[in-house]
């Protein structure tokens, strides 16, 4: 066998020996793993870290101790304020002047009225001369039947007070839909189901304005008797009455806990 044979047969040995030996595992690179999507929010924070120090949320729990007891809370979220290059001029209520023979003060209509226009006590003052119950006048309009229903001042009142709490922020200044659509009660004596509504004096000073705030009343009164509220407790009457309704609203719930989020926002 010549040479060149022997040098072919061992490189036919050698490429046998390499098909036959088991394959050299090499590990792997690590696989990135998929990064959760970042929510508009975080992105947006990622973006302008101001908004990090302007933005946070505050807790503003009530400060009246009647009402902190057994009303949880509030996280309001804090906007930065506006910078503005144009100058603006804030609206202020001016004292109002009142027609000859009428007066500021008026004969006290109801156990929680004060003696001046559109004006009722505090919830501290009611509630430490034991006036828990608030009653007005209703009537049917089916049967035209009178009677006299009342309402839990503590439980009305808590309701409502979250109620503005929770949905404040998004009324944009405008009394939302439960307020200018109110819920009637039914009939004690018919029993037709929603068919009861609020008595309303014809002289406006004897409005029974806590009662018509407790039962959500407040929305069968017209313009002109929003207005009339609004003029005596020194807010801005003008507009449509979705918003004098709203301001009416928070007008009354203020005078009965000033500390609470009733505050509507300044017009300029």
């Amino acid at each position: 066998m010549t040479r060149n044979n022997w040098e072919l047969m061992d490189d036919s040995d050698d490429f046998l020996a390499l098909s036959l030996s088991p394959p050299i595992s090499r590990p792997r690179p690590p696989q990135p793993q998929p990064q959760p999507f970042p929510s508009m929010q975080a992105l947006l924070l990622c973006q302008t870290p101001q908004l990090q120090q302007n933005y946070q949320y505050q807790l503003q729990p009530s400060q009246n101790p009647n009402l902190a007891a057994w009303l949880p809370p509030v996280h309001y979220l804090t906007p930065p304020a506006r910078q503005s290059t144009r100058l603006t001029r804030t609206r202020r209520n001016q004292a109002q002047v009142l027609r000859p023979g009428k007066s500021e003060t008026v004969p006290v209509f109801f156990p929680w009225a004060t003696t001046h226009r559109a004006t009722v006590h505090s919830l501290d003052y009611l509630l430490s001369r034991k006036i828990v119950t608030i009653t007005g006048e209703v009537q049917c309009k089916q049967c035209d039947r009178r009677f006299e229903i009342g309402y839990n001042l503590p439980e009305e009142f808590q309701k409502l007070w979250k109620f503005i709490a929770d949905k404040k922020a998004g009324m944009s200044d405008r009394a939302p839909e439960e307020w200018k659509n109110p819920e009637f009660p039914d009939c004690k004596y018919c029993e037709q189901k929603g068919c009861v509504k609020p008595v309303v004096a014809e002289k406006k000073r004897e409005i029974n304005w806590l009662f018509l705030l407790l039962g959500r009343f407040l929305g069968c009164l017209t313009l002109e008797q929003l207005k009339y509220f609004c003029k005596h407790s020194r807010n801005h009457r003008t507009g449509a009455k979705n918003r004098v309704l709203y301001l009416t609203y928070l007008g009354l719930c203020k005078q009965l806990d000033p500390s609470g989020p009733f505050d509507a926002l300044d017009l300029v």
